[in-house]
């Protein structure tokens, strides 16, 4: 969220530290800063708009219940520096009277809309908004639209509660109201297929998972939490609205936002749940601004709170607890300072234990741990001494089957195999599938065998790439006989195919495997390879690497592979024949056959001035 240093300012009588120290000061105790710029005002502001700084906050989804806000940030400022506020608009009396009778509010879904509090404001003037009303939105990236609608908006950006104005002569259609001439306003669940135009011109689709709020004609006129509807918006010739500021479920809200792809400001708080006692205290300051720069008179309010809770709720925690899960020495004095500090109210239960008020708006405070961590951070955790872990009291238990599948594989894989991962599913076994994957393998699998034979067809043709005599596969994975499940070890190799339950796997065959012949580990290249070859006579007495120096020589550099695969002698003519098999590959394109053959053509021309006929 962009915060302006200028308005946390508004929070404090001592002048606030610069930009980068409220930063350094947010970092270590709370949140991260994602940046800090200047920002020159600019627009129609007029001379004197003044310079500010924007911290971008990223406010973690525990914090989003009192953080999104200016005044959550100016508290988090007030307890990190132990600087006082000069007053926190949460901490005083409101009060939504009087009350009018001109507004109905219906909730239909109690447990979706815990609270909806409204008003209305007669005789304003829509307009420009005041010098400093734009300058605040404006700096921290918000356009500007008229004066009612801005006074919404910086409420939102300030206490956190959004709220949304309707033109109170839209609700209705022509002079129609209720059946005893009052406004209307029901929350509702929206039809499946029920359509709304939003305040950004745009047609939105709706579900009936969905709450919407709808005018006594029964048409949708918001989507709940998330978009105003275009027909009752304000405008230049609005003269009396209806203010709304209600409480959302988050749940509902974060679904209905990503089934619309529609995020707002206004969903991204619901989403994150606040306190339904913020819509007092939104609402009122709402009110309050848009008769301030609107002229109008407040009407009244309605307040429909059906999920109320009674009582302030308490959180008890010890002396002890905190500094054993902080690992420190904290003095009661301390813990009950930091608690003031954060502007929690405590009271001692014992010498050595607290009972903490939880203030309206920190949702996030629900059992001890969560004071325990409050204490750490504002104390800072870099303060916490550095203490060495307690041995333990025992030897780790091993799971004997997992070491067991280590240490095959490691032998496996220095004995020059590699390790596959087939199928669980197979054409035929004991064992259906109720939920099939596919149509094809409807059978967990009964034995390794099978995948392990597919594996090795499909791999053969790499091993000249490779620079392999053959392959060798294997697979440690579950199989599914006898009505048990199997730990099973496979091997795939040119003496065949065989598999024996993990735990058998001891100093029997695995032990006379065959050891690798790999030196290095070279890269490889993701384009496709060529495969050429070539046989020569050549003299009698002939070394077949010495052949193979002259065809390298010649190849190119493309040449990634090169080895003899055959040797005959004809006792005849006294000539030996050796055939080559040649791998070209690039590490940047897909060769051409033509490629592959301009260089064999080279090896052909070699082979020639020296004598050997090509076959």
């Amino acid at each position: 969220m962009n915060i302006s240093r200028e308005w946390l300012q508004t929070y404090f009588d001592k002048p606030l530290p610069e930009a980068q120290t409220l930063a350094d000061a947010l970092t270590f105790h709370a949140f991260e800063i994602d940046g800090i710029d200047p920002v020159k005002s600019h627009g129609d502001h007029g001379a004197g708009a003044g310079d500010d700084w924007v911290l971008d906050v990223k406010v973690t989804p525990n914090r989003g219940h009192d953080c999104l806000s200016h005044r959550g940030i100016a508290k988090e400022i007030s307890a990190i520096l132990d600087v006082p506020m000069k007053a926190d608009p949460l901490r005083q009396e409101v009060a939504l009277e009087p009350k009018t009778e001109d507004l109905q509010v219906k909730i239909e879904d109690a447990k979706h809309c815990p609270r909806f509090s409204a008003c209305r404001i007669k005789g304003l003037t829509v307009g420009p908004s005041p010098e400093w009303l734009r300058k605040r939105l404006d700096v921290i990236g918000q356009r500007s639209i008229n004066n009612v609608v801005d006074a919404t908006n910086y409420v939102m950006f300030d206490l956190g509660q959004p709220l949304h104005a309707f033109d109170a002569d839209k609700l209705v259609n022509s002079k129609q109201k209720t059946e005893n001439g009052k406004y209307q306003l029901n929350v509702r669940g929206a039809k499946a297929g029920e359509k709304m135009v939003g305040l950004d011109d745009k047609e939105y689709e709706l579900t009936d998972s969905m709450l919407v709020i709808a005018d006594s004609s029964g048409a949708a006129v918001s989507i709940a939490g998330v978009k105003g509807g275009k027909p009752t918006g304000v405008d230049e010739n609005t003269t009396d609205i209806i203010l709304e500021a209600a409480n959302w479920e988050g749940t509902m809200i974060r679904k209905t936002s990503q089934a619309l792809k529609l995020k707002t400001d206004a969903s991204e708080r619901f989403q994150q749940v606040i306190s339904p006692e913020l819509t007092a205290y939104g609402l009122s300051a709402a009110a309050q601004l848009i008769a301030d720069v609107a002229g109008g008179d407040i009407a009244g309010y309605v307040d429909e709170y059906p999920g109320r809770e009674d009582g302030q709720r308490e959180v008890y925690v010890s002396v002890q607890k905190i500094n054993a899960v902080l690992g420190t020495s904290l003095k009661p004095e301390a813990i009950a300072d930091v608690f003031r500090r954060l502007d929690l109210p405590c009271d001692e239960v014992t010498p050595d234990s607290f009972s903490v008020r939880v203030p309206l708006e920190r949702l996030d405070l629900q059992i001890p741990e969560d004071l325990i961590e409050e204490v750490g951070r504002i104390v800072g955790y870099d303060s916490v001494p550095a203490m060495e872990l307690p041995k333990f009291g025992k030897e780790p238990d091993i799971n004997g089957v997992f070491l067991a599948a280590e240490r095959k594989r490691e032998e496996l894989v220095a004995e020059g195999y590699s390790e596959v991962f087939t199928s669980v599913f197979a054409d035929e076994g004991e064992r259906a599938v109720l939920n099939k994957v596919d149509s094809t393998r409807p059978y967990l699998r009964a034995n390794l065998v099978d995948g392990l034979k597919e594996a090795l067809v499909r791999n053969e043709h790499n091993k000249d790439l490779l620079g392999l005599k053959e392959v060798r596969l294997f697979e440690i994975g579950m199989a599914w006989k006898g009505g048990t499940e199997v730990l099973m070890l496979g091997t795939a190799d040119a003496d065949g195919v065989r598999e024996v339950p993990l735990e058998e796997a001891k100093a029997d065959a695995y032990d006379a495997l065959p050891v690798s012949t790999t030196e290095k580990y070279r890269p490889f290249s993701k384009y496709p390879f060529i495969v050429r070859d070539i046989a020569l006579w050549v003299p009698s007495g002939e070394d077949s690497e010495e052949v193979l120096k002259v065809i390298r020589s010649h190849a190119g550099e493309l040449l990634v592979r090169s080895e003899k695969f055959d040797e005959y002698k004809n006792e005849k003519t006294g000539k030996t024949s050796y055939a080559f098999r040649l791998v070209f590959q690039s590490f940047d394109r897909t060769l051409t056959d033509e490629e592959a053959n301009v260089r064999m053509e080279s090896v052909y021309q070699a082979a020639k001035k020296e004598g050997w006929e090509v076959r």
